[in-house]
């Protein structure tokens, strides 16, 4: 637990960088076997581009970093619950953990009405990931805190 604490720790310090330049505090990191193997930075606001969610920029980032064959081990931290799209990526790569910080109920992969983290229907997804949620969650939250006074003064 007190490694899943560290690597949380790292996701915030991203997820604040996120912030920093306008995105939602999405901070992730991908990791097989003690290692970072990817990091992802949510930046779709910033460039204009909707894919750029800090999850599926961490398995790309794993995946350029040659890692490919190891994600169905691979544990997935993310400063949120990963939203149905980024569910939709981590089903595909069949990553074996999610450990994310708060949920995301409108849109999440687990939390929504949308169960994509958790459905065992689709039989190429094989089995559903395990999913360990409320990691540094108060800690998650203040970034969305955060977020949320942001977009008001951007709305003024």
């Amino acid at each position: 637990m007190n490694d899943y604490n560290n690597y949380m720790l790292e996701c915030i310090e991203l997820g604040k960088y996120a912030l920093e330049n306008g995105n939602p505090p999405v901070g992730s990191l991908l990791v097989f076997e003690d290692k970072i193997i990817g990091r992802g930075v949510e930046s779709g606001k910033s460039s204009g581009d909707i894919t750029q969610h800090a999850e599926i920029l961490a398995v790309k980032d794993a995946l350029a970093n040659g890692y490919r064959d190891v994600l169905n081990q691979a544990i997935l931290f993310s400063t949120h619950e990963p939203c149905i799209m980024c569910s939709y990526f981590i089903r595909h790569y069949q990553i074996k953990k999610i450990v994310f910080g708060t949920s995301v109920p409108l849109v999440g992969g687990q939390t929504s009405e949308f169960k994509i983290l958790e459905t065992e229907t689709i039989p190429k997804w094989g089995k559903k990931p395990e999913i360990e949620s409320g990691i540094l969650q108060h800690e998650c939250e203040m970034l969305n805190d955060q977020f949320q006074k942001y977009l008001a003064t951007q709305n003024k």
